[in-house]
């Protein structure tokens, strides 16, 4: 479990780093832009976080190594380059080419390895056990987790009466954070793709359960099962669940486009998908913010 604590300390740790990302409003929804962190997602706060709690004890001699689809693996990037130490990144055979691209550009070294998270996975443990280097985790890790809570600490500041907040989820970091962050002074609501519903089985089982990976989010939402820190989180913050589909994801990230001229990624997405498909109906006067946690997309469908 993280604390509001870790947040306060994990928000002083990183705040060199971080950019404070902008939030805007239509109506009583708003949208938290997220998406303009650095690296293009709110991954780069539990990367500094991470890396920089593990500094403060011995340096990272060895360097670190992650396993990820894309996001997380170009938060560590970003962070081991802006500190100066190298980065080992493992990450499925079907990771969209433009986080590739852009995990090269960073300066890691890449492995591209089998079409599933978990295969990138267990790769990456074992090189890090081998090498000694730092494993940063995707999603489940205490520091991790807390470097995502200063996000919902920051929206506290910006949004002090939001009502719920809605937030995508496939492994959970992002969700755990925010909800700790929130401290109950807002309700969080958790959307994921039908197509691999992490948190809604784990809630339905009364236990994190690996699930099937699929559908037009997988890539940033496609972790295998909820993290055991968020599955806590879930539990003790009242976390709620909902599932979109396919169909109902790339129409709101359609309509971001369309509406706002914001490009996103499906997964980022998912969150708006619950408002513009009647997933999540807001009470009359309801104050909605939604997190659009990403943008390391390919846009040039949006354009058609």
């Amino acid at each position: 479990m993280i604390t509001v604590a870790d947040a306060h300390a994990a928000r002083t740790r990183i705040a060199p780093h971080i950019r404070t990302t902008p939030v805007f409003a239509d109506n009583s929804t708003w949208f938290k832009c997220e998406f303009v962190q650095h690296t293009g997602s709110f991954k780069a706060r539990g990367a500094f976080n991470r890396l920089l709690a593990a500094t403060e004890t011995a340096p990272l001699a060895s360097g670190v190594v992650t396993a990820s689809g894309g996001n997380a693996g170009l938060a560590i990037a970003h962070a081991a380059k802006t500190l100066g130490v190298p980065a080992a990144v493992y990450v499925p055979e079907t990771a969209p080419p433009v986080k590739v691209a852009k995990l090269h550009a960073l300066g890691a070294e890449v492995h591209q390895i089998g079409t599933e998270y978990a295969v990138a996975y267990d790769a990456a443990t074992k090189s890090a056990a081998e090498t000694g280097a730092l494993f940063c985790h995707a999603y489940d890790q205490p520091e991790i987790c807390a470097g995502q809570a200063t996000l919902g600490l920051e929206l506290r500041d910006q949004l002090p009466t939001a009502d719920t907040v809605l937030v995508s989820v496939g492994g959970g970091g992002l969700m755990a954070g925010l909800a700790v962050g929130l401290d109950h002074t807002a309700r969080v609501v958790a959307v994921e793709p039908a197509a691999c519903p992490t948190l809604h089985t784990a809630l339905s089982a009364g236990a994190p359960t690996n699930v099937a990976v699929a559908g037009v989010a997988a890539d940033s939402l496609g972790a295998p099962r909820i993290g055991d820190i968020a599955f806590d989180v879930a539990t003790t913050h009242d976390v709620a669940s909902l599932l979109v589909d396919d169909d109902a994801i790339a129409a709101a990230r359609k309509t971001l486009w369309t509406d706002y001229r914001v490009a996103v990624e499906h997964g980022a997405a998912c969150a708006y998908a619950a408002l513009t498909s009647g997933a999540y109906r807001p009470a009359p006067g309801e104050r909605v913010v939604v997190i659009l946690c990403g943008a390391n997309t390919d846009p040039s469908d949006l354009a058609t």
